[in-house]
């Protein structure tokens, strides 16, 4: 998202344009409980994610400042990935997601098999 070319009706929609969609928040939300994750880690965390997407959603939220991505000069390299500043300041946010998410799942029987962090 460049920022100069976009414009945004309220704070909310700019919200989700960051962290919505299927993919993003759970990204961020396995980024707040581990602090690190390498590639592979969030293949394995997330197996239904393809490694293009996957590569996609990181690229957008590095670019749009959420997360950080650190490559290790080695063979083979090692990159890994974690949360900025603007990315740590969603956990209030998540944390009340995952709450409401387990109220739900109660109050509808619905299995949840992660359960809560």
């Amino acid at each position: 998202m460049k920022k100069d070319e976009v414009r945004f009706n309220c704070p909310f929609e700019l919200t989700i344009e960051l962290i919505g969609g299927k993919w993003k928040g759970l990204i961020l939300w396995h980024l707040l409980d581990k602090r690190v994750l390498r590639n592979g880690e969030m293949l394995r965390l997330m197996p239904r994610i393809t490694q293009k997407m996957l590569t996609q959603q990181l690229r957008e939220m590095e670019e749009n400042g959420l997360i950080n991505r650190e490559i290790y000069e080695q063979v083979p390299p090692k990159v890994e990935y974690s949360l900025t500043m603007h990315g740590e300041a969603l956990r209030p946010i998540l944390d009340q997601m995952i709450e409401w998410g387990l109220v739900y799942a109660q109050d509808n029987k619905i299995t949840i098999a992660c359960g809560n962090k």
